[in-house]
């Protein structure tokens, strides 16, 4: 392995010339259009630009490889049925540059290792397989064949087969994540970690719980019909900007759109139609009517808040604001959890939202006075200590209100990354249901392991405790993506053997075991050719639809295969007499889905549905008011808050994406909507804060965190001046995931607690 001195895990240190201006009030319109333009016709060039873009979310075209927002059930546009972070992604993806063994010649690893996130991933496509002998600094090439029996002998020298770790990325269709698992379990573990476990695993958690379900209950066109529209630590117009079109759509219906959050976004005051030409002519829509800028991890008070404001206006009103027949035929714990609410106190509980009462006030005033209620929350609620109990308490409050299983109403957490959610579904869990091991037990006649396998977290904790040695990343870039940058970064080191499945050149390629592989895939814009036959694959979106996706562009390589062929060909390489027909699934993905079809609630008459245009619905339980729990019955919960305490000079931080990010690819250096310009190594702080501590705008610090009894530190950050609450900070990832302690995870769901990081801001010093 070449010397850990010279190779650098975190983003460098280097500054590349800040410009502020003001924050903007509006998201997308022309600047949106002419920016997504440029970054295609750049990278792409105009008719492969334009040949992609035109089948991007198309029906029987190309899923976007970004956001898991659902397309129209009905018409879409043809002018463009993407967003800007859209084509970006697809930019990134569909490039012409590629790189060879000639490129990792000439560039060591530990070189590269220098440069930072987004300067890696300018570098272009990975073009063939790649093998980074022990104590070497350049990768050299190797064949597909000699790389899955590299693989393969040290997946098969192992004492125990969970010493070995199967990370997911959230682009992986339904076809590669069910043989991923389906090759896990046939090895021998349920080591299953995903990026779920980083972003909604509290959603899941809590909506398991209560509900009887992990994922939302409503539809795109719910949206249509909401009265109330309540989005809580979310930003749609840089992570999720299409749902900015259905929000415009609500707002003209008539909804109330009620927001919560720390900072006031662009895409959630106001949108700029790109597809209108009013929108182009900047016209817009007035979207948010009720703007809460709530302290970082206050949205638990500020939930059971308005829930005791319920129950106060039920009795002044006479009981016409709870809807008491829903509450009495599908719920159970309504009693406990009113005697808890009686029991806490209204003021304090404000006084930990830093909002003021009069305002609270009104948003339950709106929502006793309404039924049709949509919450909809992505990492802003998740990323807490306290995020699975913040969640049951959305959950209470939509109970109350009788707000699920009926039209415009339901829970609506966003979910970041195209087919996450379908992962999950497909069975990439560690800790998977007794029902689905049962069934592929039936299905393929093998025993499967039944010990929960690591999570995110514990995978790293693990890994650096020498209890696996073998990491293998289908997708992602998991040293940028995980906490505590440092700590994982060791943990990957210790390893005998890392190997990643990518479609680009990404730091976990540079942070490696002793031995690394990196193995080239198909991306989702590519032809996926066997026999002269075109092959389609399939994916889940944030609302439940499963529907195909195909590459239209020719691969930029000969080299590459699909992840399901990988995977296909591990399995063969690694199994030896295994019973499960690797070479068919590897031919013809129609039997892949006829195996899903066999072992997956929901998939009945897949390979027919899947090709109907717009796909199809998989079941959902609360959608129906059918609550697959222990009882029955909807859950209601009795939860604690239990604020942050901060001493003297401390702060909490949040780290967030720039709007030239989508998770760890960073397409650019520009926040535009923020107004930062041109810089990543910012700390976006309260004006008052600033002063307090003898700071000014622009000044250089450096950001600490004492937790656990470790001494963690952020270095060269640039103080801008922003409106945010007091005792409050903004960053974003991956540069200071440095600062999220390894220990620091929610309650339940294990996700990492990267929206509410303990810190300490002090000069830089030389």
């Amino acid at each position: 392995m070449a010397d850990k001195k010279k190779v650098n895990p975190e983003n460098p240190q280097n500054f590349t010339g800040i410009r502020v201006s003001e924050t903007q009030k509006k998201a997308a319109g022309l600047p949106a259009v002419i920016k997504s333009v440029q970054h295609v016709y750049n990278e792409v060039g105009i008719a492969r630009g334009t040949k992609t873009m035109f089948a991007l979310n198309q029906k029987g075209g190309i899923d976007c490889p970004g956001c898991a927002w659902p397309d129209p059930d009905d018409e879409r546009s043809k002018l463009g049925e993407y967003c800007e972070n859209g084509a970006k992604a697809i930019a990134e993806e569909a490039t012409s540059k590629k790189l060879t063994a000639e490129f990792f010649k000439r560039h060591s690893v530990s070189s590269l290792s220098q440069l930072s996130d987004y300067e890696i991933g300018r570098k272009g496509r990975l073009a063939e397989p790649m093998y980074l002998p022990q104590g070497a600094d350049h990768y050299e090439a190797i064949t597909w064949d000699k790389a899955f029996e590299k693989i393969a002998h040290h997946l098969n020298q192992q004492e125990n087969p969970n010493q070995s770790i199967f990370y997911t990325s959230g682009r992986t269709s339904n076809e590669a994540a069910f043989l991923y698992q389906l090759f896990a379990r046939a090895y021998g573990t349920n080591n299953l970690p995903d990026c779920s476990n980083m972003c909604h695993e509290s959603s899941g958690a809590a909506l398991s719980e209560t509900l009887g379900i992990g994922k939302g209950s409503v539809t795109l066109d719910d949206f249509n019909h909401a009265e109330v529209i309540m989005i809580m630590g979310q930003n749609p117009g840089t992570n999720h900007p299409r749902m900015l079109t259905a929000l415009e759509k609500a707002k003209k219906n008539g909804a109330t759109i009620i927001t919560v959050n720390p900072i006031k976004e662009a895409g959630l005051l106001a949108f700029a139609n790109p597809q209108k030409m009013s929108g182009l002519l900047g016209g817009k829509t007035d979207l948010t009517d009720h703007y809460l800028q709530i302290r970082l991890n206050g949205d638990l008070a500020l939930l059971q808040a308005i829930n005791k404001m319920l129950f106060t206006r039920e009795e002044e009103y006479t009981k016409q604001v709870l809807d008491h027949d829903f509450i009495q035929k599908h719920t159970e714990g309504f009693e406990a959890f009113q005697r808890h609410l009686e029991g806490l106190s209204l003021d304090e509980l404000i006084r930990h939202t830093g909002l003021p009462k009069e305002q609270i006030e009104l948003i339950a005033q709106i929502l006793s006075e309404k039924s049709k209620i949509i919450i909809c929350w992505a990492m802003g609620l998740t990323q807490h200590k306290n995020a699975v109990d913040t969640i049951k308490e959305v959950v209470n409050l939509l109970l109350l209100k009788g707000s699920i299983g009926k039209e415009g109403a339901g829970t609506c957490p966003v979910r970041g990354h195209s087919n996450v959610q379908g992962d999950r579904t497909m069975g990439i869990h560690e800790k998977p249901s007794s029902k689905l091991l049962d069934k592929i037990e039936e299905v393929f006649q093998f025993e499967v392991p039944r010990k929960y396998g690591y999570d995110t977290v514990a995978a790293i904790e693990a890994m650096h405790e020498g209890k696996a040695n073998v990491f293998f990343g289908l997708g992602g870039n998991f040293i940028s993506a995980t906490p505590d940058t440092l700590y994982t970064a060791q943990a990957l080191q210790n390893c005998d053997l890392t190997v990643h499945v990518s479609t680009k050149l990404n730091r976990s390629h540079l942070i490696h075991g002793k031995e690394a592989l990196i193995l080239p895939c198909l991306a989702r814009t590519d032809v996926d050719l066997k026999n002269g036959k075109a092959r389609f694959q399939s994916v889940e979106n944030s609302m439940g639809v499963v529907h195909s996706t195909q590459g239209k562009l020719s691969p930029i390589s000969d080299d590459l295969l699909s992840e399901v062929e990988i995977i296909c060909r591990l399995a063969q390489a690694t199994l030896h007499n295994s019973s499960i027909e690797w070479d068919k699934y590897a031919e013809d993905y129609d039997f892949i889905r006829d195996s899903i079809e066999q072992t997956i609630h929901g998939f009945g008459k897949y390979n027919e549905r899947v090709r109907k245009d717009g796909g199809f619905y998989l079941p959902n339980c609360a959608r129906e008011n059918k609550f697959n729990t222990s009882s029955q019955k909807a859950q209601f919960s009795v939860s604690d808050f239990r604020p942050i305490e901060l001493a003297e000079n401390e702060f909490l931080m949040m780290t967030i994406r720039s709007h030239d990010q989508f998770n760890t690819t960073i397409y650019g250096l520009d926040d535009r909507y923020r107004g930062i310009y041109n810089e990543r190594r910012v700390i976006m702080m309260n004006p008052m804060d600033i002063k307090t501590l003898g700071l000014s705008s622009g000044d250089i610090v450096d950001l600490t965190n004492e937790q656990f009894g470790q001494h963690r530190i952020a270095k060269k950050f640039i103080v801008v001046e922003y409106n945010i609450p007091r005792r409050c900070t903004a960053t974003y990832f991956p540069e200071a995931n440095v600062l999220v302690p390894i220990q620091s995870k929610a309650d339940k769901s294990h996700t990492p607690v990267s929206k509410s990081v303990v810190i300490r801001i002090g000069k830089h010093a030389e």
